[in-house]
């Protein structure tokens, strides 16, 4: 059985379940990572191995070495879903808000969980750009309009919309809980978590 297939023994009369990747993508700002927090606390209270691999918590540590270039992006990106992937694999439910804003990126770690068997999902958090700019509470968009920063997602560098994304979370027309709500349903027709109908 192959590193990236396998899953964890189970305890004693404890129900296991797979793990899967739900990849949170949409623009700077636009709410990933607060969305996945959020669930990724509702998940521990229900009993679920969670782990959040949150892109500006994990570039420092695989991607140290790595700027802001398309193909470094890319390389970030296939890193990370490495790491979700193999997580997964051995039944923890692995939330990943990281923007991975070129398309091709985000398709090759679907491909790759599917090649394993290791169940994958992308939610595009779709918050439109003027409301992400009105969020930004690091000021990354401001010093990208006045030239400051350059390679900014949004701003002077593309961001690629999911085609056909399993969950699209606008979060100016729906709140945390809602949106919230939303990824956990999608977990569970995954089959990674049980329904909150099932757990009563």
């Amino acid at each position: 059985m192959s590193a990236t297939t396998a899953t964890a023994a189970p305890a004693s009369g404890v129900e296991t379940r797979p793990g899967a990747t739900l990849w949170f993508t949409g623009l700077p700002s636009a709410g990933k990572s607060t969305i996945a927090h959020a669930l990724a606390e509702r998940l521990r209270a229900d009993g679920h191995r969670v782990q959040v691999l949150d892109g500006d918590e994990v570039r420092p540590h695989l991607s140290a070495g790595l700027g802001f270039s398309r193909t470094d992006r890319d390389i970030n990106v296939a890193r990370i879903g490495w790491v979700a992937r193999l997580l997964a694999g051995h039944g923890v439910v692995v939330l990943v808000p990281v923007i991975a804003p070129y398309a091709a990126a985000r398709d090759g770690v679907r491909a790759a969980h599917a090649q394993a068997g290791v169940p994958f999902a992308e939610v595009y958090v779709s918050t439109a750009l003027s409301v992400a700019e009105d969020r930004d509470v690091k000021g990354l968009y401001a010093r990208a309009r006045a030239g400051e920063i350059s390679g900014m997602t949004g701003v002077d560098d593309p961001y690629e919309a999911p085609a056909s994304p399993e969950l699209v979370l606008d979060t100016a027309q729906i709140d945390l809980d809602a949106a919230v709500e939303q990824a956990d349903a999608l977990l569970s027709a995954l089959g990674a978590t049980r329904s909150r109908e099932d757990q009563r």
